[in-house]
């Protein structure tokens, strides 16, 4: 569906009230002993942290009922004391509050709105309908990483607060991190061993280009082709990522799909934008240069194992903001343009 003109909500700031929900799992499924770092750590940013109502409530599916969920989101976003909204968790369902929202409600009300993986369908959702810029970015529960965890920390501020409350002014360059952690760091925060990152990695042609954008889990984006919920995909540059359950000949296939849907609504993707892997994946960049070798990307930049996805760091990324990616041999650059 075409787009509605881009809302840019307004950057968070220091004394803020962000609004955390669970739109997918709940927060009964995290112990109660991380809570209060979590909480902190979103503190020491200057932010006042309040909880929906329902965000506990548990059932089989370890989420909530549809109703639960809709109404903690609706009451975040019509609060006027709410500046920001994070989301608890990931998990497999957000896209059943869908058909459900208001979108005049929340089209009326802008506000800083991030969360990752199962939350694409949010994000994309609300583009579509709204307009609205969201973040692809750490959950809630994130902040509770004790470790290794500065650069999504110092990414997360840059992008989500306005300039002078820590936030950055003007294109705001990405850069490849040190190390990154692929480990269930929320079991022992103590036993963790960094890797060292051998940088980003370019697996199609040369050159610069601009475009919104468009894809964070590649999983969840693949429920929404032929829904309303799907956004205008026209000048987009795909950034996508998966977890460990999605294998090579996975993403390969979903991957097909999504330039099928591309080709069927007459859109051209200008660039593309991969995560870095989970080791129980299996992917190599071998197997990856094979995958995105295909007709529909020949010579466009591809760019992988960017800090982005399911292990960490992981930056903030604007869905539906403008990105430039370069690429000159093995000299890559990324830049956020709208954010």
């Amino acid at each position: 569906m075409a787009l509605p003109e881009l809302q840019r909500p307004r950057k968070l700031r220091d004394g803020d009230q962000v609004r955390v929900i669970a739109p997918s799992r709940s927060r009964g499924i995290i112990g109660r002993a991380g809570h209060d770092a979590t909480n902190d750590r979103l503190r020491s940013l200057g932010l006042e942290i309040t909880f929906g109502a329902r965000v506990d409530e548990h059932d089989a599916f370890d989420s909530s009922a549809v109703s639960s969920r809709i109404a903690d989101l609706h009451d975040a976003f019509a609060d006027p004391d709410v500046a920001g909204i994070l989301t608890v968790i990931g998990g497999f369902n957000s896209n059943q509050l869908l058909e459900h929202l208001d979108w005049d409600l929340i089209g009326a009300n802008p506000k800083v709105f991030c969360g990752y993986s199962d939350i694409t369908a949010l994000n994309h959702a609300l583009l579509a309908h709204t307009g609205m810029l969201t973040y692809s970015g750490p959950h809630w529960s994130s902040f509770g990483m004790r470790d290794h965890f500065a650069d999504t920390f110092d990414w997360f501020r840059r992008t989500v607060f306005a300039p002078g409350a820590g936030g950055h002014d003007g294109p705001l360059a990405l850069w490849p991190a040190a190390e990154w952690t692929d480990d269930a760091w929320f079991l022992d925060q103590d036993d963790r061993h960094p890797q060292r990152n051998d940088g980003w990695w370019s697996l199609g042609g040369d050159g610069v280009v601009t475009g919104r954008i468009i894809g964070a889990n590649l999983a969840t984006l693949s429920l929404l082709p032929g829904t309303p919920h799907m956004p205008d995909l026209e000048a987009c540059v795909l950034v996508l990522e998966d977890d460990f359950e999605s294998q090579p000949h996975h993403f390969d296939r979903l991957l097909h799909a999504l330039l099928q849907h591309l080709a069927h609504v007459g859109t051209q993707v200008r660039g593309v934008v991969i995560g870095r892997f989970q080791r129980d994946s299996h992917m190599t960049r071998e197997l990856l240069t094979r995958i995105t070798d295909i007709p529909a990307l020949r010579g466009l930049p591809i760019v992988a194992n960017a800090d982005y996805g399911h292990t960490s760091p992981m930056f903030t990324l604007p869905i539906g903001g403008e990105i430039e990616v370069r690429v000159d041999g093995d000299d890559i650059g990324l830049r956020l343009l709208t954010y």
